[in-house]
């Protein structure tokens, strides 16, 4: 009887600690100044089988988690907008373009097409050519920019001498004006490309040397390409006059710049920032009357040198060695210096 009594209560007293520990309570810590509350059994089952079936390695989302105060991340994926850079008519010029920040070396035979804020130069150009032949050219130019619009106002005094007969006197007193009307740059500015329109109008001196009013509208290109420039500039030249070997000749006129800036921290020296080598090509095809179709080709290849600002102003000096490439141009003269002094102030 004795081991009868000891069995049940065995039992007894096994029961609620096997309950106890099938269902075991999971008690949630309240935030402050909150109730804490305790799952009930069920909940706790629920919670157990979400867990269960959840995918390997994410948690279960919680129930009751309101899918709209789920916040989503950035997509990093996702470009933000770039800035417009485009502005100007029909927004055809680009503000990231260096046109008019002096990277591109002033030309020696070919005209300038670049923009420009505040210059002055003056060059001395002489060549040497068959029949005894010389000729000193010296060239003073001044330009002023007004935004993106470069006027000029330029001339010379020149000087030939042929077998033994000189002629001289003043060269034609050139207005110009030049302003651009397209740019691309790509979108790493390694590629900067400027498409403009240029008029040049000479007024004669009536000199030995000067006797047509000259008309020259142009298009030019400069073409950036990392360090390398290229400078193309077209016009079409029509002489105005009485002169009758003059008057009414047309000409086709082209030049091209090829330049490469060598920057202070490549090359170090003393006093110069920038230097860049150059090579011209500077020509000329007759339109009509007798000489039509004759041509008229130079060249030359020199440095330009940009230096230390001196008292706000900065000198550009340069020269290059002159040469005919053609048969028109090898009637005139066999080779030429060009030495030339810019101020940009």
């Amino acid at each position: 009887m004795k081991n009868v009594l000891n069995l049940t209560l065995t039992l007894l007293l096994a029961t609620p600690l096997a309950l106890q520990a099938d269902d075991q309570t999971v008690s949630i810590t309240p935030a402050a100044g909150s109730t804490a509350v305790a799952a009930t059994p069920v909940a706790t089952k629920k919670a157990a089988k979400d867990a269960a079936t959840a995918p390997s390695g994410k948690a279960a989302t919680a129930p009751n988690t309101d899918p709209k105060a789920i916040t989503p991340s950035a997509d990093a994926s996702i470009t933000p907008p770039t800035v417009d850079t485009r502005y100007g008519v029909f927004d055809a010029l680009d503000k990231r373009s260096v046109y008019g920040q002096g990277v591109f070396p002033e030309p020696f035979l070919v005209d300038d097409s670049d923009g420009e804020t505040d210059e002055g130069r003056l060059d001395w150009l002489h060549t040497g050519g068959p029949g005894n032949q010389h000729t000193d050219n010296i060239h003073g130019e001044l330009e002023k920019g007004f935004g993106l619009l470069t006027l000029e106002l330029e001339t010379a005094y020149e000087r030939d001498s042929s077998s033994g007969e000189i002629a001289e006197g003043m060269d034609n007193v050139d207005l110009g004006a030049r302003y651009p009307f397209y740019q691309w740059v790509s979108r790493d500015g390694d590629i900067d490309n400027t498409f403009g329109l240029a008029l040049e109008v000479g007024i004669p001196t009536h000199t030995q040397i000067s006797h047509s009013t000259e008309v020259v509208p142009k298009i030019f290109d400069d073409l950036k390409f990392q360090n390398f420039t290229l400078q193309s500039i077209i016009g079409y030249s029509t002489l105005i006059g009485p002169n009758s070997e003059d008057g009414g000749v047309q000409n086709l006129e082209y030049g091209f710049v090829f330049g490469y800036t060598i920057d202070h921290d490549q090359l170090a020296i003393p006093g110069v920032q920038q230097l860049i080598p150059v090579v011209e090509l500077n020509g000329a095809r007759q339109m009509n009357q007798d000489d039509y179709g004759s041509d008229n080709l130079e060249g030359d290849v020199g440095f330009r040198a940009n230096l230390d600002t001196i008292g706000g102003v900065q000198p550009r000096l340069g020269v290059v060695f002159v040469f005919p490439v053609d048969y028109g141009a090898r009637q005139d003269q066999s080779w030429g210096i060009d030495t030339s002094l810019v101020f940009e102030y």
